[in-house]
């Protein structure tokens, strides 16, 4: 895959601060441009195991040469392990009805393609603002990305952690409807993304993780702890994974504002200081000018 982007990825994991354990797992593979979040769901060994599945599976189809399109590899990846996730669990009292939600995102040529299922998140940041890419395949989640729910109330909402789609319970086929969402989008050098457990974006509303976002300096893995961390803080209930990825130029609007100005403030004399001595020179000259003629028009009232 060529990649003609570069950018700096950062992750963080935390089981929260009510959960025995983390059902999340990630996967990273910078060469390749390939980000993926996977939430367990069924309980304690279950949805570990499923996400631990889902990660293992994904990275070996598509690590796996082949002569598909990027979105024929995700689907069939997602696919894929979505099967294997399902024949493990039916064959396994202990581990009967496990699934995960997950996001991958894969990223060439300055274009990323996304597959979802479920409701962990894609977040792009740019420009100084947020934009949620992925929707929530659950009722609550459905009813925000309609505008009948604020986001506020979305996330306060007691079926919050409702799905109707995940990655395991029952078989599919690649192309099913209303399996895999594929989304896509560019992905310029000045941008950033944020793959998301619902943990992370369930405690914090996308304007404190814009913010938390704008305090990046260059440490995408320190982004993604304060975003844990920020979490934590607002009740920690669930599991957390946070994957930060910013572009080669991204820069947060306050540290662009304040490089602008500094810009400003060194050019001003230089471009300020010559049009005020033109100014006061063409004036002197006027009022010189306009001092003569009514000198001369009173010496001549005078002599009549």
């Amino acid at each position: 895959m060529a990649v003609a982007v570069q950018w700096l990825s950062g992750v963080a994991t935390d089981a929260g601060r009510v959960r025995a354990s983390n059902e999340d797992r990630y996967w990273i593979d910078d060469d390749s441009g390939v980000f993926l979040v996977v939430d367990g769901v069924g309980g304690h060994a279950a949805g570990e195991t499923a996400a631990e599945t889902a990660v293992e599976v994904i990275r070996e189809e598509l690590q796996t040469a082949g002569g598909e399109c990027v979105e024929d590899r995700v689907r069939r990846a997602i696919a894929e392990a979505n099967n294997r996730i399902y024949a493990i669990a039916r064959d396994s009292d202990e581990l009967r009805g496990m699934a995960c939600v997950l996001t991958l995102a894969m990223v060439d040529g300055g274009e990323m393609l996304i597959g979802h299922v479920g409701d962990s998140r894609l977040y792009l940041i740019w420009n100084g603002a947020i934009r949620k890419l992925t929707p929530d395949h659950s009722p609550v989640g459905e009813g925000e990305d309609a505008g009948e729910l604020t986001e506020e109330q979305a996330r306060l909402h007691p079926r919050r952690n409702e799905v109707f789609r995940d990655v395991g319970t029952r078989p599919h086929e690649a192309g099913d409807d209303g399996f895999i969402e594929i989304r896509r989008c560019h992905f310029k050098p000045e941008a950033a993304f944020l793959l998301c457990s619902d943990g992370l974006s369930d405690a914090l509303p996308s304007g404190a993780i814009r913010d938390i976002v704008e305090r990046y300096h260059g440490d995408a893995t320190e982004v993604a702890r304060e975003l844990v961390e920020a979490a934590n803080e607002a009740g920690g209930k669930d599991n957390i994974t946070a994957l930060f990825v910013a572009g080669s130029e991204f820069r947060p609007m306050r540290q662009a504002r304040a490089r602008h100005a500094t810009t400003r403030l060194r050019t001003a004399p230089a471009t300020s200081a010559p049009r005020r001595f033109f100014t006061g020179r063409i004036a002197f000259l006027f009022y010189g000018v306009l001092l003569g003629v009514l000198l001369a028009a009173a010496l001549r009232a005078l002599r009549g």
